[in-house]
């Protein structure tokens, strides 16, 4: 190679690496080391690559704003061993635990579909729906007309949507929804190259929230995308089997907050709705009402300064005493979590992880065997569902139910902006138990088996190539 093309290569390998240092230490960007030692062995390699694709994707937290730990933990009650997922999660700087009540959990697509509807229908004032995917289907066509529907009665109706996610459901047609002046908003827009790092960042998160503030304030969410198949079979192929739930109370205005969080992003700051709420409608929002039980929003994401549900489920792993219950449908583990996990089988907790036999992303299953065979190594049973299984949700003794859109893999764990709602309701987390114990019924052992060369090369190269992704 002519020594001019070796000098301009140099420089620019240089460039890219001060580039990637001074961004790196100024947002506080904290890599797992792979990725690191990806992003520098790309640029010195292929440096005039690699530095506009860092630009694009090398971002991974948006905020530097680190709460007190010390203020946080000050203003918990210690005294009861229970109390560690909440202080846990107030030293994440989550929002604290409040009430909510008529927990309903959805036991299969046709009652989720049936509840989120009824909970289109009912809104009154406001409401506002988010989703990584809306199908270009029957479910989204039927979403979409209830949703033009209420904002032709006058309700203020408002969707975001994942600009990824918007082409993974087939661009659908949402010219009805603009019609009857629905606002809509797209986070980060696939074509829309965003050179502070936010293209390779998706919204994951999946709610709808009617009338927040009111006392018919009501929430829905979980794992459910927007599209038929996370709700009524097919020709040919079966429903998916998810997990969601919905509830009212004052929890549903942290759901409310989150969202308002997001839409800004998505659309920038706009001026406020004015609210059709009456003044009788407004007197009854301070009534008390019969509350039994608490839970809070856990957003993950970029926009939290830790990787909150990354963090929580480690906690978890090591405060559990008798039992841990894992479900997603995607396994791909950090060294972290997959230690934490395998301490705790091998202290004597019994930890379950549910999981489809097969999924729909062939990459996941195969790069997630070596987290797999860690498992069942230290004692955790891993058991795989016969059918797809989309569900996510953690449970941890009877102090914790961790249930939302969070996967167990790196992109869901650290890249993507994720929802969570954490339940302390020692009934309400009996309810998520006996769903998991429902649905292990018919799943069985994994098999392990060790890998021969080709393919223990194939599942490494998977699984550094799915951080990255």
């Amino acid at each position: 190679m002519p020594s001019h093309w070796l000098s301009l290569h140099g420089l620019f390998a240089v460039t890219g690496l001060l580039v990637y240092v001074v961004t790196s230490h100024v947002l506080q960007q904290r890599r797992h080391p792979s990725a690191a030692i990806g992003w520098v062995l790309f640029i010195l390699l292929l440096p005039y690559v690699a530095l506009p694709l860092y630009l694009l994707f090398g971002t991974r937290k948006l905020t530097r704003t680190i709460q007190s730990r010390s203020d946080a933990r000050a203003t918990l009650p210690r005294a009861e061993e229970s109390a560690w997922p909440v202080e846990m999660a107030a030293a994440l700087g989550q929002p604290c635990p409040t009430t909510y009540r008529t927990l309903c959990i959805h036991a299969d697509g046709s009652l989720a579909l049936r509840a989120l509807l009824e909970l289109i229908d009912g809104a009154r004032y406001t409401l506002d729906v988010c989703s990584f995917m809306l199908g270009r289907d029957a479910v989204g066509a039927e979403v979409i007309s209830h949703l033009a529907a209420r904002a032709r009665a006058g309700v203020q109706v408002r969707l975001l949507l994942d600009g990824v996610g918007r082409m993974m459901g087939g661009w659908p047609n949402l010219s009805p929804l603009k019609r009857a002046s629905v606002r809509i908003g797209l986070f980060a827009p696939l074509l829309n190259f965003d050179l502070n790092g936010r293209t390779n960042l998706r919204n994951h998160r999946k709610l709808a929230v009617a009338d927040a503030g009111c006392t018919a304030e009501r929430l829905w969410c979980g794992g459910r995308n927007l599209a038929t198949e996370y709700f009524s079979a097919q020709p040919g192929r079966a429903a998916w089997r998810d997990l969601s739930f919905d509830l009212q109370g004052p929890l549903v205005r942290q759901a409310a907050d989150l969202f308002q969080r997001d839409w800004i992003f998505a659309v920038g700051a706009e001026s406020p709705a004015t609210s059709t709420m009456t003044t009788a409608d407004a007197k009854l929002t301070t009534i008390a009402e019969p509350i039994e039980a608490a839970g809070q929003i856990i957003a993950s994401g970029p926009d939290q300064a830790d990787d909150t549900v990354h963090a929580m489920l480690v906690c978890a792993s090591y405060r559990a005493r008798e039992r841990v219950a894992l479900v997603s449908p995607y396994v791909l583990l950090d060294d972290a979590l997959l230690m934490a996990l395998c301490l705790a089988a091998k202290r004597g907790v019994q930890v379950d992880l549910l999981l489809p036999a097969r999924s729909n992303h062939r990459l996941a299953d195969i790069a997630r065997h070596r987290s797999l065979r860690a498992l069942t190594a230290a004692g955790v049973r891993v058991w795989l569902a016969p059918h797809m299984l989309h569900a996510k949700a953690a449970i941890i003794d009877d102090v914790l139910a961790l249930v939302g859109s969070a996967n167990l893999d790196s992109r869901s764990l650290f890249l993507n902006y994720e929802f969570m709602v954490a339940f302390h309701d020692a009934r309400d987390i009996a309810h998520f138990s006996a769903w998991f114990d429902h649905e292990r019924c018919t799943a069985v052992r994994y098999d392990e088996q060790l890998p021969g060369l080709w393919r223990d090369f194939l599942e490494g190269l998977v699984l550094w190539l799915g951080f990255q992704l």
